[in-house]
């Protein structure tokens, strides 16, 4: 058992439980008091550069008042006692001339001698209240004279001898002027002591001056020195913080403009008044503003420049497109009559048309999302369903590529969302891990948690190099332009599955390593307007590597021509697209509302 500990015991047994208890909880409540309002000053101190400098600007302050203080209390002090001093000395010597001249014929030994010294120390006192000048008088003083030269005191003595400090008789019997502070029933006394010549031996003549009037001059001279050292800090405190206010009050309109500008009021505008520093901080501040207003404009009348564009051209191109569909059909229907040559032909036509039509579906959708203008029809559903009907739609491509589908979707999985969105965006990830996947198997899985749902779609392919996860929703970027497609793309896919995620309000990210494979996560608010803290499934997969690494494109495209060609099909080698990405891993793939789709990674 601690010190510490029995003295708490003690304490308690003293004040008993209760009040213990009670003392304890006061002691607790002060401390978290203290605690938050340390907090609190500390968050101030931190946000706020008119504070620091006016605390900073006033601590400096009153360590100079404090010191200039001391130094005039200490000078006025010795002031005080030399001139006491002074004037004490100059009565002391006068007194002794005249108690010298009233006691030269005395006989320190006579048995008489106490009257005698009585009344010389009578007359001393009159004499030096009338004939000292008002300028050189010391003030009040008792006066004791002695013939004792022994220690003990023995002998005649007129007045208090024991006042007298033995250090000072002392030097005075020694025949020397002495001077010696001390206190007499608690008031200050400057003491003075001098030998006397008499007829016989000399006697001890000493002089006891009250300093109580400069006791409470100093006093006084305290108590104004504190008053105005109080009052001069205050008046400081003003000062600093009206100067400082002056000084900080145009930062503080510079940082309240800029975040207007930037939360999009372009015409904000600093206010400029005179010619000093902060007026030519405003002018440089409003040329900056009007520069970046003016760039931002160029750049949106661009951008809707060029969604206009791509909106017009994509509605131009239905007519034509919708009458080579119809002749590109008729072809297809005949091919059977055609030579295999023109067959695969019409084949190979039909297939592109297909692709340039989900290319113009693709930038109409994107062109409407830039814009603005999509609009999300949010309604409760079973998330079940929507990853469902999207894993049926890639269905056919995964089993073209020996794909196996694995779904973890547990039913019941409520949440407000836009049914047609969701289910693009899930086609659009299940699609592209199919043509990624190298024909390992692609795992679907669905979470959800009390604020939020969550699609992870994972692909056992070559994965992602660093630096590509955050490429792959860039639209037209390809990370390896010589890789063989199967289901074809436009390279928009991602892009926009990423803008209906934002336009729910969620999140679309991706993950991937060299020889691990890649994962897709798609997380929503299980309610509109709910802001997203977290997710319930990982991203980042905490499976071990694959202890075969998947084939790289060239020996898939090495077994493609070795392989035997079946009669009536043609092998295709499609060039690598201008302006695509990085090389890497993964190319472009197709993505369209009707049709299995894939994305550029």
């Amino acid at each position: 058992m601690t010190a510490r500990s029995v003295a708490d015991r003690a304490g308690a047994l003293a004040l008993g439980v209760p009040g213990a208890r009670r003392m304890v909880g006061t002691l607790a409540a002060l401390r978290y008091f203290g605690v938050e309002v340390g907090l609190a000053f500390a968050a101030a101190w931190r946000r706020s550069l008119q504070l620091r400098v006016a605390v900073s600007t006033l601590a400096l302050c009153s360590g100079v008042v404090l010191v200039l203080g001391l130094v005039l209390q200490t000078q006025i002090a010795d002031r005080l006692v030399q001139g006491k001093v002074a004037a004490a000395r100059l009565q002391m010597e006068t007194a002794a001339a005249v108690l010298e001249h009233d006691l030269s014929g005395v006989n320190p030994d006579d048995s008489n001698v106490q009257g005698t010294l009585n009344k010389a120390l009578d007359r001393l006192s009159i004499s030096t209240l009338t004939d000292q000048p008002s300028a050189q008088n010391a003030g009040e003083f008792r006066a004791v004279l002695a013939t004792s030269s022994s220690p003990d005191g023995s002998g005649a003595a007129a007045g208090a001898l024991n006042t007298i400090p033995m250090d000072l008789r002392h030097a005075v019997q020694g025949g020397v002027m002495a001077r010696e502070f001390g206190a007499v029933a608690g008031v200050p006394m400057v003491i003075y002591g001098q030998p006397v010549r008499t007829a016989g031996r000399d006697l001890q003549f000493y002089l006891l001056f009250s300093m109580a009037a400069e006791q409470r001059t100093l006093e006084l001279v305290q108590s104004t020195l504190f008053v105005g050292c109080v009052v001069l800090i205050l008046l400081l405190a003003a000062v600093t913080s009206l100067v400082t206010r002056q000084v900080v009050r145009p930062v503080q309109q510079a940082a309240d403009v800029a975040e207007r500008f930037a939360d999009g009021h372009l015409e904000e505008r600093m206010p400029v008044k005179g010619d000093d520093e902060v007026a030519r901080l405003a002018e440089s501040y409003n040329e900056m503003a009007g520069s970046i207003q003016s760039q931002i404009r160029q750049l949106e009348e661009f951008g809707a420049l060029q969604r206009r564009f791509t909106s017009d051209v994509s509605h131009e191109l239905r007519t034509p497109l919708t009458t080579v569909r119809m002749a590109a059909d008729v072809l297809h229907a005949s091919r059977s009559q055609f030579s295999p040559g023109l067959a695969r032909s019409a084949e190979l036509l039909v297939d592109e048309l297909d692709r340039f039509e989900a290319l113009l579906a693709d930038l109409l959708e994107i062109s409407r999302l830039d814009a603005g203008m999509a609009e999300l029809s949010a309604e409760r559903t079973d998330m079940h369903s929507v990853v469902a009907h999207a894993t049926d739609a890639v269905r056919g491509l995964a089993e073209e590529s020996n794909t196996p589908l694995e779904l973890d979707v547990p039913t019941g999985v409520y949440a407000e969302i836009d049914p047609r969105r969701v289910e693009r965006i899930v086609r659009n990830l299940v699609a592209n891990a199919i043509d990624h996947g190298e024909c390992r198997p692609v795992r679907i899985t669905l979470g959800c948690d009390e604020r939020c749902v969550a699609v992870l779609v994972r692909d056992h392919g070559l994965g992602l190099r660093p630096g590509e996860a955050g490429l792959v929703f860039n639209r037209f970027w390809r990370a390896d332009s010589s890789r063989a497609r199967r289901s074809g793309g436009t390279g928009l896919g991602l892009s926009i599955s990423l803008e209906d995620a934002r336009l729910h309000s969620g999140w679309l990210q991706a993950w991937g390593e060299p020889g691990r494979g890649a994962a897709f996560r798609l997380t929503l608010p299980r309610q509109v307007g709910t802001e997203l803290e977290g997710s319930p499934l990982p991203l980042v997969p905490t499976d071990e590597p694959l202890d075969e690494p998947p084939r790289r494109q060239s020996e898939q495209l090495d077994d493609t021509a070795h392989g035997e060609v079946r009669p009536g099909e043609l092998p295709v080698v499609r060039p690598a697209d201008p302006g695509s990405g990085p090389d890497g891993y993964y190319g472009a793939e197709q993505d369209t509302e009707a049709a299995s789709t894939g994305e550029p990674r």
